[in-house]
């Protein structure tokens, strides 16, 4: 087992420094590059292209191909990145994040369950849970540029080509068109309508006909079981 062309890769990154909690789990490829002082824990794949610098952390369960990850950054777990990514130091990619073809700047933060693929995302920016960019209409894929210190909120899509500015806010669940200027807040909202009494309405009608349709049809004896 000593020609295992994958043991030799890891037994290469473990004698250049580089922490694996379950080396047997970590795929490698040839032209993987490690910094000094990586953590990788365990199940993580790294395709062809992928360069790790000095201190960050690597997720469990983490997938890569042709990315470039800053130093200090923390990616994973169930993240996947894919050719064109560019982590900045100190960034973090959360749990069920994909990325594509993005910048994401130093100090910024995509945590939860987000895409964004052909954007720039500023210094310090934050991505709120379930936030995506939509980058393609069919036949083209447009770019979002999200600013230096921009929060994103939880739901929002930005329909590209957007850009929201330095500092600019983003309430969630909104569905950004248009530019969002530096220092504004975009809101983008149906009304909410509350309807009093409409619950018990509504489940007062379902029970009805759901008793209708218990009930035998005409001419038909129900038989008991």
């Amino acid at each position: 087992m000593n020609d295992d062309p994958q043991r030799k890769l890891r037994e290469a990154a473990l004698a250049a420094g580089v922490t694996m909690t379950a080396p047997e789990t970590v795929f490698l490829s040839e032209d993987t590059v490690f910094g000094k002082h990586v953590t990788i824990e365990p199940f993580v794949v790294f395709g062809p292209g992928v360069t790790v610098a000095d201190g960050a952390t690597i997720h469990a369960f983490t997938h890569f191909i042709g990315a470039e990850i800053g130093a200090g950054s923390s990616v994973g777990p169930y993240a996947r990145l894919r050719p064109g990514s560019e982590i900045g130091a100190g960034a973090k990619i959360g749990n069920f994040v994909e990325i594509k073809a993005a910048a994401v700047g130093v100090g910024a933060k995509v945590n939860h369950l987000s895409y964004v693929g052909d954007a720039d995302v500023g210094e310090r920016a934050n991505i709120g849970a379930g936030a995506i960019t939509c980058n393609y209409d069919g036949f083209a894929k447009h770019k979002t540029t999200i600013g230096k210190g921009a929060i994103v909120g939880s739901n929002v899509s930005l329909v590209a080509p957007v850009s929201v500015g330095e500092g600019a806010y983003v309430g969630s669940g909104s569905v950004i068109t248009r530019d969002v200027p530096d220092d504004a807040m975009a809101l983008e909202r149906g009304p909410q309508a509350n309807r009093e009494g409409g619950a018990a309405r509504y489940r007062k009608i379902r029970g009805a006909r759901q008793e209708v349709e218990r009930r035998p049809a005409a001419g038909f004896v129900k038989l008991s079981t």
